[in-house]
């Protein structure tokens, strides 16, 4: 299903996924012969990081721990523990702040088994943190009455 029009700009756009709209497997994927026959890399045991950065799976460490830096700066700020940018403290958005916790779950979750020793070490302590920031707010939190 790879569509190439004849295009002026030189670049080439080849569809490569797996799977069709329709959700079934596609037997030919373009682009799989040109990626030879190389042994697949062994992602089963979590990785150790050796030195100055090798290959693509460091780069994305350092966004890893970028994405995390973010979405745990995203839930302080949330919880009112971070000022704005000008500096006023903004008041708590506790559903927001309970959701950004979850994605983060969600990211320990589906990485586990995937990430080095300082990755699974640092995405726990940044939920750890952000939990029990999360129940000291909540119990801060005007109680509503029924």
């Amino acid at each position: 299903m790879a569509r190439e029009e004849g295009n002026s700009s030189g670049f080439r756009v080849v569809d490569r996924r797996a799977f069709a709209a329709n959700g079934s497997r596609k037997e030919d994927i373009p682009g799989e012969e040109e990626k030879g026959k190389a042994a697949a890399p062994d992602r089963s045991a979590p990785r150790e990081p050796q030195g100055e950065p090798r290959g693509p799976y460091d780069e994305v460490s350092s966004g890893f721990e970028t994405l995390v830096s973010y979405l745990s700066t995203t839930a302080m700020f949330q919880l009112g523990l971070i000022a704005g940018p000008s500096g006023e403290r903004i008041p708590a958005d506790m559903p927001n702040a309970k959701r950004t916790v979850d994605l983060l779950e969600v990211l320990q979750e589906k990485t586990r088994g995937n990430l080095t020793a300082s990755e699974a070490r640092l995405l726990e302590d940044v939920l750890y943190e952000l939990r029990m920031s999360f129940v000291e707010m909540q119990k801060r939190q005007p109680r509503k009455s029924k």
